[in-house]
């Protein structure tokens, strides 16, 4: 497998090199909600066209890591199905479904697998679990009203993929999350807890809940293993861990 992409996620994703000799998976773009800089959405949608046409020239597979956050599922009454229309919520979230329809109309075999948010080793530091450890550790952290996000490990991420594309799914959009977004108040309350700090709260009036369907991945994936109500405290006891012997 081909991994284009040098982030985090491309080199989790490097665990399967030696698998899936006609498969490309484009692990590189903007990896921040918040980027407003329209030279790097650009840059993205360049990238994606290029190794678009390259796949659909060499009759590859492209795998296209697309979002499944609040940017994209968060409009009221959004069901967080794959199949269903979305309203993004930003500028981010707009980009990447705008990209996904890009893949779609290159003619290229394509999955597009739209993740929660992932945690693992090594991750930009602007991503949401290193800023929130970083906040709880200072002593203070800004808390959006309203917010929950669905936390997925990069290890996860990588077993479901490998799943998905040993069953050899094609032409479909699949989310890959743990399917149970949580309250951002109760990932601060774990990381409190073990970290053994309390940090001053700032509320900040933000985002309403959003849901992300896996009914999709467990009909591509039926014996795939259930991610219980507590998994978001796996994923941020795993980043700590990792944390502490970096």
């Amino acid at each position: 497998m081909e991994v284009v992409g040098r982030g985090f996620l491309g080199r989790g994703l490097a665990r399967l090199a030696d698998a899936y000799p006609d498969v490309t998976v484009l692990a590189a773009g903007v990896s921040s909600t918040r980027t407003a800089a329209d030279d790097e959405y650009r840059r993205d949608r360049c990238r994606v066209a290029e190794v678009a046409g390259r796949c659909r020239r060499d009759g590859r597979l492209l795998v296209y890591l697309s979002s499944a956050a609040a940017d994209v599922y968060g409009a009221p009454g959004c069901r967080g199905r794959e199949d269903e229309p979305v309203t993004p919520r930003s500028a981010y979230g707009r980009h990447k479904v705008g990209l996904e329809r890009l893949v779609r109309d290159s003619g290229v075999r394509h999955l597009i697998v739209r993740l929660g948010y992932v945690v693992g080793p090594g991750q930009p530091d602007h991503q949401l679990l290193p800023v929130l450890t970083r906040a709880v550790l200072a002593g203070q952290v800004d808390v959006f009203r309203g917010a929950y996000r669905d936390l997925i490990a990069l290890d996860d991420v990588v077993r479901i993929l490998d799943r998905l594309l040993d069953a050899r799914v094609d032409g479909q959009v699949v989310n890959v999350a743990s399917g149970r977004a949580v309250p951002v108040e109760d990932i601060i309350d774990h990381l409190e807890r073990r970290l053994g700090v309390v940090a001053q709260r700032r509320f900040v009036d933000g985002h309403q809940r959003y849901q992300v369907s896996l009914a999709k991945l467990r009909r591509l994936v039926p014996d795939l293993a259930g991610f219980g109500p507590h998994y978001y405290r796996d994923v941020i006891d795993r980043h700590l861990a990792l944390s502490r012997s970096a």
